[in-house]
């Protein structure tokens, strides 16, 4: 059990690192389109999807850095009472706490995946979903039936009306790593408390 809890722990961490390390310059990328947005607005036509892109870059970047987060410790706690506990009560408490994390993060996971699935057209009284419709618009309709079920993904309401369905598997790819990660601090306390895990052990 201990060998399986800290393989779990090197595989998930790894990749969740890995992930953050390429995520974090993220920023970069939201401040250009910002900055685009800036330059369009003074010197030529102002770009319809500049605001919407950034949000976009925002919530890809929180949602596939906040493993990562996690990883490092970045979470905010109340240090006034949690820091002056010992080690061993401190893996109990951090043990305790994030199985409410783990809760909430499931939810959010199936909240995630109903909203993707609505992006993509699975409209309640379907029971195929969205490839069901697709292909069943296809056989009657020819492409012209297929193009009107495509248009049936949603879109944002603004003037770019951009697909929403991209930013929304982000959002679920999000996480579901988060959630991997929560599992894996939870596998840590557990080793903690058995002695088989060190501060700063990778």
């Amino acid at each position: 059990m201990i060998r399986a809890f800290s393989a779990y722990v090197r595989v998930v961490d790894g990749l969740n690192w890995a992930i953050g390390r390429v995520v974090m310059y993220g920023i970069f990328v939201m401040m250009g389109i910002l900055l685009w947005s800036s330059i369009s607005k003074t010197f030529f036509l102002p770009s319809l999807w500049t605001l919407e892109m950034a949000q976009f870059a925002m919530v890809a970047y929180y949602m596939l850095g906040g493993p990562y987060s996690i990883q490092l410790g970045s979470n905010v706690r109340m240090d006034l009472i949690y820091g002056e506990m010992s080690n061993r009560r401190k893996a109990w408490t951090d043990a305790i706490t994030v199985l409410f994390l783990i809760f909430y993060l499931c939810v959010l996971l199936y909240g995630g995946m109903v909203s993707t699935s609505y992006s993509l057209g699975d409209f309640r009284g379907e029971p195929f979903g969205f490839f069901g419709t697709l292909f069943g618009s296809f056989v009657t309709g020819g492409t012209e039936g297929a193009t009107e079920a495509l248009g049936r993904l949603e879109r944002s309401p603004t003037a770019w009306r951009p697909y929403l369905w991209p930013i929304k598997t982000i959002m679920i790819i999000g996480i579901f790593l988060m959630l991997l990660q929560a599992i894996s601090e939870l596998f840590k306390d557990i080793l903690r408390l058995n002695g088989a895990w060190a501060e700063g052990k990778t």
